[in-house]
């Protein structure tokens, strides 16, 4: 069976390799490997360094799956295949959800979402994002098609071998886990709160953001504070881990995620989160975290404790974890789980 994997803002360097470091090109590396002979769709057939790119229309959908990551789209994936094929066998997809359902705010593109994963296939990347999915589906399309919608999913999980050993400076480093400025990860709170916690303890604060938005406006401004560093995402896996190993916490102030990978990422590495108490970050931790806000009064509180008493704060992680938190993290977030799940239900989906 040769997988095809779709995802239209995917670019691939002139040396042949897919560029970019956040989370879009990272999954589609990921399918790369997971699935060895794997083929990107793009608008020209290209050989590049471990893989090919081909058009929709230059698929066989005779013993092929093709993977869709922009998933609104996958009818017409399906007719310019079918079509393009001769009109004989029915092409084969797969939707992979990796983005926040909420996300989606036109009406036509909902009704369009809906019709696609309950037509299709569809593999979600976190319980989360599933029951957004189900939600959906429901609502919006009839029970006889509804029903015969095929849905699973697993946590995105990181890969926990890449973990370095903890090496923190003397003055504590604070992380802004997002790497985009737009207003659902509320930049301007994480600023407020951070400035009031740094009135009350020496600290540094860290920003490591997409090329988008490294040159906008609101990351100048953080820029000219002389207690804040702005950076681009780490060239390596190595080197972004050895970044978390010197970071003692996080503050988290997003309103939506769809799963939070680098939140995961993080804590696995030993960095004490600090999230606000919304359902998204609920379902990545164990049900008595205690580090959960619901003011910024109370998120300056917990950031403070993190910074000045973390021996304390990793004691409390463990408690609330039943014994040990980074154990707790590793088993419910190990990218092992995310592998063998989404290669098992390709396998049962598809194989005849």
């Amino acid at each position: 069976m040769h997988v095809f994997i779709k995802r239209d803002s995917t670019i691939i360097t002139e040396d042949g390799h897919v560029a970019g470091k956040d989370a879009g090109p990272t999954l589609v590396r990921r399918f790369l490997r997971l699935f060895p002979g794997a083929t990107l769709v793009g608008p020209a057939p290209r050989r590049c360094e471990g893989f090919d790119v081909v058009p929709l229309e230059f698929i066989d959908p005779e013993d092929s799956v093709i993977i869709n990551m922009d998933v609104l789209d996958s009818v017409d994936v399906w007719r310019t295949v079918f079509h393009a094929s001769g009109g004989t066998v029915q092409p084969q997809i797969m939707n992979f959800v990796w983005w926040p359902v909420r996300d989606i705010e036109h009406r036509v593109e909902k009704q369009m979402f809906a019709l696609s994963c309950a037509l299709f296939p569809t593999f979600a990347s976190s319980h989360r994002t599933a029951s957004e999915v189900r939600e959906i589906v429901s609502k919006r399309t009839t029970s006889d098609i509804s029903a015969q919608a095929k849905l699973a999913w697993v946590n995105l999980g990181f890969r926990v071998d890449h973990v370095q050993p903890r090496n923190e400076p003397d003055v504590p480093v604070v992380l802004y886990p997002a790497i985009y400025l737009t207003s659902t990860k509320r930049p301007d709170m994480f600023r407020q709160i951070v400035e009031k916690v740094r009135a009350r303890t020496p600290l540094r604060a860290e920003m490591r953001l997409h090329e988008t938005h490294l040159v906008s406006e609101k990351a100048m401004s953080f820029s000219r504070l002389n207690w804040v560093w702005v950076g681009p995402l780490t060239a390596e896996r190595t080197s972004y881990y050895e970044a978390l190993a010197r970071t003692r916490a996080f503050l988290a102030t997003a309103t939506e995620e769809a799963y939070g990978m680098a939140y995961v990422e993080a804590m696995g590495s030993g960095v004490i989160g600090v999230f606000p108490d919304l359902p998204w970050a609920r379902a990545l931790l164990p049900e008595d975290y205690p580090y959960l806000y619901s003011s910024a009064d109370e998120a300056q509180d917990m950031l403070f404790r993190a910074l000045t008493d973390p021996q304390s704060c990793h004691a409390e992680l463990d408690a609330a974890a039943g014994g040990s938190f980074a154990t707790w993290i590793n088993e419910h977030h190990s990218d092992d789980a995310f592998d063998r799940e989404i290669v098992s239900r390709v396998n049962e989906w598809f194989e005849h």
